[in-house]
């Protein structure tokens, strides 16, 4: 009964109703599933392979190297790139020098059959890929940013769209559309990578940021929904419950820019906010990216996961559990960072195996896969105009 009064309470507050979908139930049939006009394709493998965003290593791209294979043979879609290697400790896993970063990402595309997503995580401040000491531009926290007000956030932000275009990257993890609830918290307000402890302050500067890397050909990013910045925990550590944290302002920055259309892509968090599923994490929930976002936001972009190497995730679910619960959660994009505890040079063939297996038993339909699919081919359209 709370449950279902917050929702209501919740839903009342963005203008809109109720869906009538049980946020108890993760394992419901996605409501879009139905009503969509969704063509399923002659190529699962194909569409299987959209969905899929995949780590490697590498400053320079050999033929005998997996992610080769991945976007050859299974079509692999997206690709994300990371500085520094979590499973050895060693940095410049992928990048090392302007010229360096240009080059692999020409190297990426020419292998790929259509347009690939080459993303990484720029924010600025403690999250830069592209550092300094590397040759990039130097780009202030969101929080020392804002200091500055709009001019200087549009600054930066045309600075960081600028970069990412001239080196081939064309998705960024950013904005951070956090909310400083908790200044201490280890992953967010310690680090400053909110802009502001005022929602609408933070929807106001991730509609400039976004706006400045979608006219560089960049997509842009939302993150981390429903709101990570009350927690005190980090999910890179294990699963954090923010129930007790968590209030609905923290939806704010998503439902002004969704309601304006200007958002491609919004990242899920690994959290637990039992008022809005008792159950799942809010990645792998059925009510948060469909119920709540899909449904009821009106969201009609692309949803990725936070990555699935997190220990939120990595303690808590088998590596097959974790994919089938995000899929029919609603997810359209599996970031499968390969930097978290370990690296596999299979975890394509094997997800894809994992996937293939699940719509053969009928728990995943071709359709569902279509459908995210359609969506990232969508937004990849948009980068290359």
């Amino acid at each position: 009964m709370r449950k279902t009064i917050l929702l209501n309470l919740l839903l009342f507050a963005m203008g809109i109703t109720a869906c009538g979908q049980n946020p108890r139930n993760n394992q419901l049939q996605l409501k879009s599933e139905t009503t969509a006009a969704v063509v399923p394709t002659n190529n699962l493998d194909e569409d299987i392979g959209e969905m899929l965003m995949v780590g490697f290593r590498g400053t320079k791209l050999e033929k005998d190297n997996h992610i080769v294979r991945d976007i050859q043979k299974y079509h692999v879609g997206s690709v994300i790139l990371f500085e520094y290697d979590a499973p050895t400790g060693k940095h410049q896993r992928n990048i090392s020098s302007v010229k360096q970063l240009t080059e692999l990402c020409k190297s990426l595309q020419l292998y790929a059959n259509n347009q690939l997503l080459i993303g990484v995580d720029q924010e600025g401040g403690k999250v830069s890929r592209l550092k300094s000491e590397y040759g990039f531009e130097s780009i202030p926290s969101a929080k020392a940013m804002a200091k500055g007000g709009k001019d200087s956030v549009s600054h930066y932000a045309e600075l960081t769209a600028a970069m990412l275009k001239k080196a081939g990257i064309n998705l960024d993890f950013a904005p951070v559309a956090d909310v400083d609830v908790n200044p201490d918290c280890p992953v967010i307000g310690k680090l400053g990578r909110s802009f502001s402890s005022d929602p609408n302050v933070v929807a106001d500067y991730c509609g400039i940021w976004l706006d400045a890397l979608k006219k560089n050909g960049v997509v842009g990013c939302m993150k981390h929904f429903p709101g990570h910045g009350s927690a005190s925990g980090d999910t890179h550590q294990g699963l954090v419950d923010i129930s007790d944290t968590w209030t609905e302002n923290e939806l704010i920055p998503y439902q002004h820019l969704i309601a304006q259309g200007v958002v491609p892509m919004v990242m899920t968090g690994h959290l637990m906010v039992r008022q809005l599923d008792e159950k799942y994490p809010t990645s792998l929930s059925n009510h948060v990216n469909t119920a709540m976002l899909r449904d009821g936001m009106g969201f009609e972009g692309v949803i990725v996961t936070d990555d699935l190497a997190m220990g939120a995730i990595t303690k808590q679910y088998g590596f097959e559990e974790a994919i089938r619960l995000a899929i029919r959660a609603g997810v359209d994009m599996l970031c499968l960072s390969n930097n978290g505890a370990k690296y596999d040079e299979n975890i394509v063939p094997t997800t894809v195996k994992i996937i293939k297996q699940m719509v053969e038993k009928g728990e995943i339909t071709p359709e569902r896969i279509h459908q995210s699919a359609e969506r990232i081919r969508k937004i990849k359209k948009q980068v290359m105009q």
